[in-house]
């Protein structure tokens, strides 16, 4: 079951977080920046959405509204829930709510290290905007969707 995060579920969402990017901090020698996030306002300020699977918290999308496009801004699937799909049901589930609310585009940034976030995205039909480097946080890989309102997406890369 999927529902809307409200206040009382940060600390759950924190929780998850954390373990779902701890095995990315030997490969950036830091914690990854979703790590150290401030929960509270992401479930005032954004839209998370919270995977639930017979009572558990599996997983998370964490989503930002903007003027012509949805920002993903964190996708996170705790770690006894990985490699099952999760993942992909709620980039799927995000797209839906960028559809829903009128946007043409769904956009995401993830640190160039991680490699299986990059090829999942790009399975999913995102591409590669631009690489930015960040003095605190390393390379930033800026990347884009088109979503067309029939719901139909661009073919993954070859």
């Amino acid at each position: 079951m999927i529902r809307r995060a409200g206040p009382a579920d940060a600390a759950a969402i924190r929780a998850l977080t954390r373990a779902a990017y701890a095995k990315w901090v030997p490969v950036i020698g830091r914690e990854p920046r979703p790590m150290t996030a401030d929960y509270d306002a992401a479930v005032r300020d954004h839209l998370v959405d919270l995977l639930e699977l017979g009572g558990t918290l599996a997983a998370l999308v964490e989503m930002a509204p903007a003027a012509d496009h949805l920002l993903i801004v964190n996708l996170a699937v705790a770690p006894a829930f990985q490699g099952q799909g999760h993942g992909r049901a709620l980039m799927a589930h995000a797209e839906e709510v960028a559809r829903s609310r009128g946007l043409g585009e769904a956009r995401l940034y993830t640190h160039g290290r991680f490699a299986a976030n990059l090829r999942l995205y790009g399975r999913l039909g995102y591409r590669v905007d631009r690489e930015e480097e960040h003095p605190q946080f390393g390379m930033a890989v800026h990347m884009s969707k088109p979503l067309p309102k029939d719901g139909a997406s661009r073919p993954p890369a070859a």
